[in-house]
């Protein structure tokens, strides 16, 4: 496609809907907050290409047209480029800190995460704030700006408690401090690579993998007691004492990693 063009994520529906005309002539209505971020922001004119994803692995061309819409130029079903999701999945789970929680939504997008849970801990400091919608659209502008044809799924917020108590298949980790004999999260993570961590049927890796990040007072007793019931695992991110933002980025780098690994060790060998 030569010189990669600037993103634009599009809702699977509003796709589907152009699918019922002739192809040839599909036109997508712009939103007007879309209209602003082309035309105001990224100074885009009449005759402007870009990229349209719909978030699902799909992408199409389309170009900007007189009457202030797009006008694709593939098929609507049929993109000029599909890819299947990447897995396991990654999910982070994270107690919304007092700062920076923006942040870590954007980063963890960046690192390939699939779906975020923001968790209200019993220690948190209070005043937080879970402004949904916000993090939505900066959950969706990451998505544009690291060119992920998949766009993650930010779940409304959980008592962190409750959410930990649900049984949960697949290999999920809790990120906790202050105990003795934690196994880093690194080496949990090489285990379940080479396949010599332990773990009963729950503890299957190719059904993903969660992340679970406390708040700057760490977890509850109670809290960390229900989710080691419900079959987490608790790990150790490092020596120090980390703050909820930095832990998070740096444990789903850890993830991210870990899928890219075990991708790499299933991949047949090339003839």
């Amino acid at each position: 496609m030569g010189r990669e063009l600037r993103r634009l994520l599009i809702s699977p529906e509003r796709f589907a809907a152009l699918a019922t005309g002739d192809p040839s002539q599909a036109r997508l209505a712009l939103e007007p907050q879309e209209r602003h971020y082309l035309e105001r922001v990224l100074r885009y004119r009449p005759g402007d290409r870009l990229a349209l994803v719909d978030g699902v692995g799909g992408l199409w061309t389309a170009v900007l047209d007189t009457e202030r819409g797009l006008r694709l130029e593939q098929d609507p079903c049929a993109p000029l480029q599909r890819q299947a999701s990447v897995g396991p999945p990654l999910e982070l789970a994270l107690a919304v800190p007092r700062r920076e929680a923006d942040l870590v939504w954007r980063m963890a997008t960046e690192l390939g995460a699939d779906r975020l849970q923001p968790l209200l801990a019993e220690r948190a400091a209070p005043g937080e704030r879970c402004p949904l919608e916000r993090w939505q659209g900066i959950v969706r502008e990451a998505t544009e700006q690291c060119e992920r044809l998949w766009h993650p799924v930010l779940a409304a917020p959980q008592p962190a408690g409750e959410w930990l108590a649900r049984p949960t298949a697949g290999i999920a980790l809790l990120a906790t401090t202050r105990r003795e004999g934690l196994p880093l999260c690194s080496q949990r993570l090489r285990e379940l690579v080479d396949g010599t961590g332990a773990g009963g049927s729950n503890a299957d890796p190719t059904v993903g993998i969660r992340l679970a990040i406390g708040p700057e007072g760490g977890w509850s007793p109670r809290e960390e007691e229900r989710a080691e019931a419900a079959g987490w695992q608790p790990v150790s991110l490092g020596p120090t004492i980390l703050r909820t933002a930095t832990a998070a980025v740096a444990g789903l780098a850890l993830l991210a990693d870990w899928r890219a690994l075990r991708s790499a060790s299933c991949r047949p060998p090339s003839p």
